[in-house]
């Protein structure tokens, strides 16, 4: 897999579908020891999916929402917004496929240069069970805060 491929282009509502398929993705194993059926986990996660986004798009003005795509298969989500004195990465998340494969890190290490010619922090809040905490670490994110479900990381 050529990680080098990775592209971004800015979302629409026409990506709305994917967004879901995306975030339900990030979300299916967590709640499968809930013991609910199929429809009461898809209600759930239409409910959490519309709440988050609503919530990303009206607390982050001008972020970057963006789709991640490789070649022709778009395969993630990253937002973004960069401040004055930092860059917060608001959220990043890829298809279960696409999971463990560089192409994260690749983002990430791309992100990280960026603040690092700009000579700024990035901060990223992440959930305590998120399996992309060692990679951060790796990356050199701290914890900055520890929020209860999540934790503040900062890099710098």
């Amino acid at each position: 897999m050529d990680v080098q491929n990775i592209t971004f282009r800015n979302i629409t509502t026409k990506d709305l579908p994917f967004l879901k398929k995306v975030y339900f993705s990030t979300r299916l194993e967590e709640l499968q020891p809930t013991g609910w059926d199929g429809t009461q986990i898809n209600d759930f996660l239409e409910m959490q999916f519309s709440f988050q986004h609503r919530a990303y798009t009206e607390n982050y003005p001008g972020a970057e929402l963006l789709i991640i795509s490789l070649g022709h298969n778009d395969i993630g989500r990253l937002y973004l917004q960069k401040r004055q004195a930092e860059i917060r990465i608001i959220d990043i998340a890829l298809l279960t496929e696409y999971r463990g494969r560089g192409i994260g890190s690749k983002i990430m290490t791309d992100i990280l240069r960026e603040a690092d010619r700009k000579a700024l922090p990035v901060t990223i809040h992440v959930e305590r069970n998120n399996p992309a905490l060692s990679l951060y670490a790796r990356l050199g994110f701290e914890i900055i805060e520890d929020q209860g479900v999540y934790y503040f990381m900062k890099y710098k």
